[in-house]
């Protein structure tokens, strides 16, 4: 089974395309930096105090760089965490600042809304790039030409695999990104808001497992 369409934590659906465009045009991008057999981890709504260490510990184990999509007020509640982010020398992404559906907001709110979340960002880790923006909900509305405007990527994705509430075991997980990677593929996780035991239990269990296949772990184009 393909995990192509996606439920978001609010309970809408909604349909993520390959390589898709913003309303005006700007690309939304869904796929790895290098192309072939690689695959990019992403992970949506930290930070988390618990499983946010615990996944750094697992990719750090596993010697894999993954791309952070931060929700502003949670930054600001955990701000060492993200410094522990950054400190494992993963990218980060802006997530909006309170996780609303921004798709019906105009430019100049979508941008100053980014513009909060950036500078609760770098209060935490003052400097560091925060090189793409992923919309809330994937509702993307006038959001890619806005960030694309302020330097970022409008960070998409192939495959999400639904680990949110309830939350599926770590089996089901874990046969969910076996099914789903495909070749270049962003994958979309998630390590908050909420327990996100066992996405990090399916995430240590599936890259030896990648590894073996032949899989190598990148960055998202830009």
């Amino acid at each position: 089974m393909r995990w192509r369409t996606v439920l978001l934590t609010t309970g809408l659906l909604l349909g993520m395309a390959t390589g898709t465009a913003g309303a005006e045009g700007a690309t939304i991008v869904d796929s790895t930096r290098h192309g072939g057999r690689t695959v990019a981890f992403t992970f949506d709504d930290g930070p988390n105090p618990v499983d946010t260490p615990r996944l750094l510990r697992v990719l750090r184990k596993h010697h894999v760089k993954a791309t952070f999509c931060l929700w502003g007020e949670r930054v600001e509640q955990y701000p060492e965490v993200v410094r522990a982010i950054v400190a494992g020398r993963h990218e980060l992404c802006n997530h909006s600042w309170a996780h609303v559906d921004m798709s019906t907001w105009t430019p100049e709110q979508i941008k100053a809304d980014l513009e909060r979340t950036d500078a609760a960002i770098h209060r935490a880790v003052p400097g560091v790039p925060v090189r793409y923006f992923r919309a809330p909900f994937g509702a993307w509305g006038r959001t890619p030409e806005v960030a694309v405007a302020m330097g970022k990527s409008a960070l998409g994705w192939r495959l999400a695999i639904g680990d949110w509430d309830p939350p599926p075991s770590t089996d089901e997980l874990v046969q969910r990104l076996r099914d789903g990677i495909t070749e270049g593929a962003v994958v979309l996780m998630h390590d908050g808001p909420a327990s996100r035991a066992n996405t990090v239990d399916a995430v240590d269990r599936i890259v030896p497992e990648l590894r073996q296949s032949g899989y190598r772990f990148d960055r998202p184009a830009r």
